[in-house]
């Protein structure tokens, strides 16, 4: 089950992700536990995979939005990376970003069963 404390060890900033929410926790916790669910993840690695870097980085920059503003510090840090990367249309491997990506949303994901 998702709490304060779980997220806190996950290495997010609860006080500046409740802030966000208004002080609400219940708020707070809905949204973070909805993000290993958003879509923006699949989306970035479709347009990705199909060599389509400016939705790419639309599908990034989106995720990296929405992270930030819970300040799941983790997930946010690495879609920042990805996000700049594409914003400078960077020729390299995105797998293993994706890979890194992946593992920190399917760990978030852990923690709100």
């Amino acid at each position: 089950m998702i709490t304060l404390d779980a997220l806190r060890e996950f290495g997010a900033d609860t006080e500046k992700g409740l802030a966000m929410c208004m002080g609400n926790e219940a708020l707070y916790l809905r949204l973070a536990g909805s993000v290993p669910a958003e879509q923006s993840f699949d989306a970035l690695s479709r347009s990705i995979g199909e060599g389509d870097l400016d939705a790419a980085f639309e599908a990034a920059h989106a995720l990296k939005g929405v992270l930030g503003n819970l300040s799941l510090t983790p997930l946010y840090e690495k879609a920042s990376q990805i996000t700049e990367l594409l914003r400078s249309r960077t020729d390299t491997d995105y797998k293993p970003l994706l890979e890194e990506l992946a593992a920190l949303r399917d760990a978030l994901a852990k923690i709100c069963e």
